[in-house]
């Protein structure tokens, strides 16, 4: 049995500590916020097996440029002169070619499936409802570029074993029998799910508490004692603690607390905003991604949720309503009788997510402090993909070798 400190307690942090609990090791939270602050409360709960192409990827450098001068955009780089960004700006646009993509869709696609397939074994060992429902994912689009770049997409999905089919408008109508939609066409990916993310974190942190797991909340850690390649202590707020095992999950903040560790991890945090609307009348039935808008809309029992934008600005939680803005704009385009007016800011709810320049995340074990499991910089997939790369840290501590391929996710793979 090993003492492991997990830094973190988003979705990663909590599913490492869920299998490494069931491993039988002594596990201990250190979050630096109250567990409701993170990433993954908020966002748009999906499960995609279907995002298997990453971030940085051809055509998206162009696409930004366009969209920084659009205040409503889904997509926006605050210029500055930062090093880090300067410095995660050029890996993003040496990685934004097709060699990058045709590395990454294997990877991403083993992780996906390996991840849904334990949020399957999670619905039935949990003894609480988290809302995980398979219904799949509608792409909806309206414009003559965007069906050819989705047809192409699906063309690949089911190329690589990810069922893609495309449908006509009236074929996507009739997926959603109770509410109006307006496109032209859309791709289903029926193998896709989702869940609400306040109910399982809500749910999972007693679970976890009551199953031995100690959180440690308010809690920052701002130094480290190394010695002989390995972490001997860590320096917080609240006092100094020492693990057998160290797991970093701090997402969005990774990049800066790894330079305290002297390790390279390029990350920038890409502010997301969502919405939920409450007592839905005519709700729709299965979750869907305007594709023109890049806005995901997630049914939760009978409410619905709006989230979109991109905004790689450094860590600050400042919220530009002209994006939320855009948001309320784009749903009675694709929802012509769905009426949404501008919530207020304080009903807004904004999201850090972790990007790496290359768009895969950073999980495995690291070559210079052998007591160090990275597990970070998973980006818009950090809930998708939580369950696995949480299994894939527990395999780590136990020294087993992980079900999925770990090496395009190398955590050192920057230097």
């Amino acid at each position: 049995m090993s003492k492991v400190g997990i830094i973190g307690g988003g979705i990663i942090g909590l599913t490492s500590a869920y299998y490494l609990v069931k491993a039988g090791h002594k596990v201990t939270v250190i979050e630096k916020g109250n567990l409701q602050e993170g990433c993954s409360f908020g966002n748009a709960g999906m499960i995609v097996p279907s995002h298997f192409i990453p971030l940085a990827a051809p055509g998206m450098i162009s696409k930004g440029i366009r969209w920084m001068f659009n205040s409503k955009s889904p997509f926006y780089v605050r210029p500055s002169l930062n090093p880090d960004l300067l410095k995660w700006g050029y890996l993003f646009y040496k990685h934004a070619n097709q060699a990058n993509v045709d590395k990454a869709i294997p990877a991403l696609k083993e992780l996906s499936f390996y991840s849904r397939s334990l949020y399957q074994q999670l619905a039935k060992d949990l003894p609480f409802d988290f809302g995980y429902n398979e219904r799949g994912l509608l792409m909806l689009y309206q414009s003559e570029e965007i069906e050819k770049e989705e047809q192409e997409t699906a063309e690949v999905a089911n190329h690589f074993g990810v069922v893609a089919r495309v449908l006509t408008a009236d074929q996507v109508q009739e997926l959603e029998p109770d509410v109006k939609v307006n496109v032209r066409g859309g791709v289903y990916f029926p193998g896709d799910a989702h869940l609400t993310p306040q109910d399982l974190v809500n749910q999972l942190v007693p679970f976890l508490k009551d199953s031995g797991v100690e959180f440690i909340t308010d809690c920052e850690v701002f130094d480290f004692k190394i010695d002989n390649s390995k972490i001997q202590t860590l320096v917080t707020n609240l006092g100094n603690y020492s693990f057998d095992e160290i797991v970093l999950a701090t997402g969005s903040w990774s990049g800066t607390i790894a330079k305290r560790l002297q390790l390279s991890l390029p990350m920038q945090a890409g502010k997301g905003y969502s919405f939920t609307l409450n007592n839905v009348q005519k709700n729709i039935r299965i979750p869907s991604i305007f594709l023109e808008a890049r806005v995901a809309v997630t049914p939760m029992n009978n409410s619905l949720r709006f989230g979109g934008t991109m905004e790689i600005t450094g860590v600050n939680h400042k919220i530009s309503m002209n994006r939320v803005r855009g948001i309320v704009e784009s749903i009675p385009k694709y929802y012509p009788e769905m009426k949404v007016d501008l919530p207020t800011e304080e009903k807004v709810w904004h999201g850090l997510r972790p990007c790496s320049p290359d768009g895969l995340p950073y999980i495995g074990r690291s070559r210079q402090l052998n007591n160090l499991i990275l597990a970070t910089g998973h980006s818009m997939l950090g809930v998708s993909l939580g369950p696995g790369t949480g299994k894939i840290v527990a395999d780590l501590v136990d020294e087993k070798k992980p079900d999925v391929g770990l090496l395009s996710f190398n955590p050192e793979r920057f230097g």
